[in-house]
């Protein structure tokens, strides 16, 4: 029952929070976002010029540059102001988020030393694991084709016919380039409080291996620390219960921002491509549901039910973060082993990001048919392929698909400049592949129990 009011707290949030976002955006931001407007129109007019003038030494190209600059502080200082209009708004997600990250990395790393401990059997973990590495490849594999697919059937960027802009335009989004050092350096922890301290989850997953390996390995001596870790957990999972009560505060603040800065026409704006996003991410989660009803039957009905809240926090906050400890918890209530669960759920944070995948091929190509490049069939595979590695690298990192897709753009050719066309609406994605990143979690962490059969009756809701 008190599950059941938090599902109907968070939907109310979120309908409070359209409403209370647009009368912002209506009333109190008109000024500040007609600034920002302007601004931003007359910096893509100066884009425009600029790209006509090929003596780049003349006065006019100068002058140009010069306002061009201007237009871009005085668009900051416009973004600025709105941000301390929202400020209050903001801070409601910005606790909960504080919170929830509070969490994540303990609960992470006494799950999992207590799941690998209780395994045991340094064999049995290769298998698991084994197991459970290829599920995601399997799921991440298709995940990018069905955004593959999809967006060369839409063609929703064929519409926009953009002419290609000068090397002097583009957009400020950190961008990541796959780097073998890079990617050892973020897997591999130098140190374990560091780890824990920027919440890198992929670390805290390596050190816990090894330190659920070894406690298992000392035999009685490991008893001690097996309990205790198991007694952190429950613990971990009583705040996580106490930090859910100000959910729908969280969600009604994110949602008021989005609204407030963005307005209702952004939707109406952006609907094809939103429409046609959303329809490959429901494709994906139909996927998903049919692979899991393959395995669990009618039992994957069950398991959506349970993680419905988990889902809906990921949906409102844009962060699938947020729902871990949630999805755990309820895992187990559905009868997934606690050491499948706690072994299986965050590697899948770390490897197995489906919705965020899917949606970097889809926008990719989204990019190239609004500048009238058409690569082949082979090139677009290649994309995939790359896409697949670059993906693994930027677990935990907000907004970790745009900074991954800032990347790749350079990579095939693609005008960066074009990423401005997605910054406006990618709030409203993100919220989307959030979501789906956590069903396709829990759905291959059932199954991975299922398969081990380690996969017993539902358990009554802890909390009810």
């Amino acid at each position: 029952m008190q599950k059941n009011r938090l599902t109907l707290y968070i939907i109310i949030a979120l309908i409070v929070g359209i409403g209370v976002g647009y009368i912002y955006n209506t009333n109190v931001l008109t000024d500040v976002n007609a600034k920002i407007s302007a601004a931003d129109a007359q910096v893509r007019a100066t884009d425009v010029q600029l790209s006509k003038i090929t003596d780049t030494t003349s006065s006019d190209y100068r002058q140009l540059r010069i306002g061009r600059t201007l237009q871009i502080v005085a668009s900051k200082k416009a973004i600025t102001e709105r941000e301390d209009k929202l400020e209050y708004f903001s801070l409601l997600s910005d606790i909960f988020l504080r919170l929830i990250r509070m969490i994540v990395g303990p609960l992470i790393f006494s799950t999992l030393v207590v799941g690998v401990a209780k395994v045991g059997d340094i064999k049995a973990v290769g298998r698991i694991g084994g197991r459970t590495l290829l599920l995601f490849i399997g799921a991440s594999f298709v995940s990018l084709l069905v955004g593959m697919v999809l967006v060369n059937f839409f063609e929703p960027g064929s519409a926009m016919h953009l002419s290609l802009p000068t090397s002097s335009t583009g957009v400020e989004i950190k961008k990541t380039a796959l780097s073998l050092r890079d990617f050892i350096g973020h897997v591999f922890p130098r140190s374990f409080a560091e780890a824990m301290a920027n919440n890198e989850v992929l670390q805290i997953v390596v050190f816990s291996l090894f330190f659920g390996v070894a406690t298992a390995a000392v035999g009685e001596k490991g008893e001690i620390i097996i309990k205790f870790m198991d007694a952190v957990a429950h613990v971990i999972m009583k705040i996580t219960g106490y930090v859910m009560k100000v959910a729908p505060l969280a969600v009604f603040g994110a949602i008021t921002v989005v609204v407030a800065k963005e307005g209702l026409g952004i939707i109406s704006t952006y609907a094809t491509f939103i429409g046609e996003f959303y329809l490959a991410l429901a494709l994906l989660w139909i996927i998903m549901i049919g692979s899991g009803y393959a395995v669990l039957k009618s039992r994957i009905l069950k398991l959506l039910s349970r993680t419905k809240d988990a889902m809906l926090v990921a949906f409102s906050t844009s962060t699938s973060e947020a729902a871990f400890p949630r999805a755990l918890e309820e895992l187990e209530n559905f009868g997934c082993n606690n050491k499948i669960v706690s072994f299986v759920l965050p590697l899948g944070y770390s490897f197995n990001l489906v919705g965020s995948m899917m949606y970097l091929t889809f926008a990719l190509l989204f990019l190239a048919q609004a500048y009238g490049l058409h690569p082949t069939f082979f090139h677009q595979f290649s994309m995939l392929m790359v896409l697949m590695l670059m993906s693994k690298g930027v677990a935990g990192v907000p907004r970790g698909a745009l900074v991954v897709l800032a990347g790749a753009v350079g990579m095939f050719n693609i005008p960066e400049a074009g990423l401005a066309l997605l910054l406006g609406i990618d709030p409203l994605l993100d919220m989307g592949r959030s979501a789906t990143n956590v069903l396709g979690n829990v759905v291959a962490t059932a199954v991975v129990s299922k398969l081990e059969g380690e996969l017993e009756e539902e358990q009554p809701n802890k909390n009810e």
